[in-house]
């Protein structure tokens, strides 16, 4: 391991984090969603009150206006930190276990876009489909180019036939009856594919049981906690790219 490449990329990843919720709030309102509203209250100031997601009620005094503004500059602050520290923990980590592997710059392109991603859909339970796209066509031709460099142009039919098996695994759980997966999450499973393929099936097992076991117990710690009930729809999207960053460290 480079200590020199860990702490660059967790440095980059910590700007990436930041950045990310500086774009947030355009690409939630700009973009068509994947789902439903997220319910009120999952989240600390409430979704609904979210400045990225519609439906959030004005303020009718000035009064009122300017506490709203402090708390939702305060909440910035605090959600700045914290996905730049999340940002930091996963560039840093790729870089750590991948150290200079020739894929490394498609990883960190892919991780990128699912901080923005991960954000968008735990505030407004939405997965923009432009983003999604540009986060495919970054990981793609990382991959293409850390192919070309390390004369290994097989392994790109072996990150395609991830990305399809990833597809056709969570397609076919979205038209289970009862499922609650969107189709939005179907879309970013493929793209996560992609790399995990690349890495051989045992990433790819890994990342597509990885998911449904880290929702299911953050799903559990909600109900005990009494945020949420069992009806209440909840964003599957950070889960699937927790579950893929784990597989592309353990792979």
């Amino acid at each position: 391991m480079s200590v020199g490449l860990a702490t660059a990329a967790a440095l980059l990843g910590a700007l990436a984090g930041v950045l990310s919720g500086r774009a947030m709030p355009v690409l939630a309102r700009r973009s068509p969603g994947s789902g439903p509203p997220i319910a009120p209250g999952l989240l600390a100031a409430g979704a609904g009150d979210s400045p990225g997601c519609a439906g959030g009620s004005p303020t009718s005094t000035a009064a009122g206006l300017m506490a709203s503004r402090a708390g939702r500059s305060a909440g910035r602050i605090r959600a700045g930190a914290v996905s730049g520290a999340v940002g930091a923990v996963v560039f840093g980590g790729l870089a750590a276990v991948r150290g200079p592997d020739p894929a490394l710059p498609g990883y960190l392109l892919m991780a990128a876009g699912g901080l923005v991603l991960a954000r968008v859909d735990l505030t407004c339970l939405r997965l923009p489909d432009p983003l999604v796209a540009a986060t495919a066509l970054a990981g793609g031709a990382g991959l293409v180019a850390a192919a070309s460099a390390a004369g290994t142009p097989a392994r790109l039919w072996a990150a395609l036939a991830g990305a399809v098996l990833s597809f056709a695994g969570y397609a076919l759980l979205a038209l289970l009856p009862g499922s609650r997966l969107g189709y939005g999450d179907v879309k970013l499973a493929a793209v996560l594919g992609l790399p995990l393929g690349w890495l051989g099936w045992p990433a790819l097992g890994l990342g597509l049981l990885l998911p449904h076991l880290l929702h299911g117990v953050v799903v559990l710690g909600l109900l005990a906690a009494g945020r949420v009930r069992r009806d209440t729809a909840l964003p599957f999207g950070p889960a699937l790219l927790a579950g893929a960053w784990l597989a592309v460290l353990l792979g």
